[in-house]
């Protein structure tokens, strides 16, 4: 068994970053995979006996009674779980300025957001205040944080994992995911939860080729770098929708599901604005919606089963500050995994000139998941675009 954690050092790391919102102080090692092993949950996943509050003040008192299915494995494979982590309200969202339980701030760059919805996940992770943390991906929100925080992140493929003790954002796009400062780890971590296939990929990949998203000049450097570095040549693909129309649509059946789901619950004014988009939508409307995410997935996992992978940049934006409005389209490569219910995983890519983290983002087949993490490590091994943050940041 692991010597007891210094939870007073802990608090002390945590506190300019507020990534931590309950520490479980009991919390040690048993014996097991993953023994020596410790890991944050972010709050709307249920640890027994800690607050499970999906970053709503509605639910702050409330404990949750046992653990959820993703965190029982965990336990069982020897790994210290050590506590609940800060979130986007209700998991709607990129930013993790959570109104009601204070923003989390980037390892990187304090002022600046780490992502959402799972912020505090990213965090803590890379600020190395774990060695794990569960995150959730409705729509990237795994690998947004990862992407932003400068580490790597993990979405089973929809199917491949349990969503008991979920709080829900919307179960047909949900993905309870881990997060690690390396692939190995990551790796691990995402064995001991998730269904994982052997397969290997094949195929030369696939990239986006008109995908209608504004990426900044930086991550379109990086990206370009990715590709060179990748060793096959990729064939551009296009879907038959603009990916700001599909990451709407998206966006939609969200706030239909939570809208339903938190009805009578008390939000945020942010929150309740969102949760008025579905549920005002026509049938028509929504008809359409959903037409375009059948489409949308339809084409993805075509894409995947024809070329292998398909390849795109995490987030097309770099991190940005806490004082500016979220931008919009951060979910738009992202939200393709979760609409085609497809495992991906987000790696460091590179740096802006001012020293910000970039991800890029693998999405493989189903049952490929060992594949996709070799062709990951591949990958790493020559872009070597990890780093830890900068002292005092």
């Amino acid at each position: 068994m692991r010597a007891m954690i210094d939870f007073d050092a802990l608090d002390a790391a945590n506190a300019p970053l507020n990534a931590f919102s309950d520490f479980d102080r009991s919390a040690t090692c048993g014996e097991g995979p993953l023994a020596g092993l410790t890991i944050g949950v972010k709050a709307n996943i249920a640890v027994a006996g800690m607050p499970w509050h999906a970053g709503l003040a509605a639910f702050e008192i409330r404990l949750a009674e046992r653990d959820a299915d993703v965190v029982a494995l965990l336990r069982q494979a020897g790994a210290a779980i050590m506590g609940v982590l800060n979130m986007e309200e209700a998991a709607l969202g990129a930013k993790s300025d959570n109104p009601h339980f204070g923003p989390v701030r980037n390892p990187h760059r304090i002022g600046y957001s780490p992502g959402g919805s799972s912020g505090g996940s990213g965090a803590a992770v890379a600020a190395g205040l774990c060695d794990v943390a569960l995150g959730t991906d409705t729509m990237g929100s795994v690998r947004i944080p990862a992407a932003h925080c400068g580490i790597y992140g993990f979405k089973p493929a929809t199917a491949s994992i349990s969503q008991e003790g979920l709080e829900p954002a919307d179960l047909s796009l949900d993905a309870i995911g881990p997060l690690a400062r390396d692939l190995v780890t990551l790796e691990r971590a995402a064995r001991a939860i998730s269904g994982f296939g052997d397969d290997p990929l094949e195929g030369a990949g696939a990239t986006l080729a008109e995908h209608g998203v504004e990426v900044h000049p930086e991550v379109a450097r990086c990206f370009d770098a990715v590709l060179a570095a990748l060793g096959t040549s990729p064939q551009p693909v296009a879907l038959s929708h603009p990916q700001s129309r599909i990451r709407f649509a998206g966006f939609i059946g969200v706030s239909r599901e939570m809208a339903e789901h938190l009805r009578g619950v008390a939000t945020s004014e942010r929150l309740a604005k969102l949760l008025t988009y579905g549920p005002r939508r026509s049938l028509s409307d929504w008809a359409e919606d959903r037409a375009i995410l059948d489409r949308t997935r339809d084409e993805v996992r075509a894409v995947v089963a024809e070329h292998g992978f398909l390849i795109l940049p995490t987030v097309p934006n770099p991190p940005f500050p806490h004082s500016e409005p979220e931008p919009a389209a951060q979910a738009d490569f992202t939200c393709l995994a979760n609409i085609a219910g497809l495992p991906s995983i987000s790696l460091p890519a590179g740096w802006t000139s001012d020293g910000l983290p970039i991800g890029v983002q693998l999405v493989g087949p189903a049952g490929a998941e060992a594949g996709l993490f070799a062709l990951a490590r591949q990958l790493d091994d020559t872009l070597r675009a990890y780093r830890p943050p900068a002292q005092g940041a």
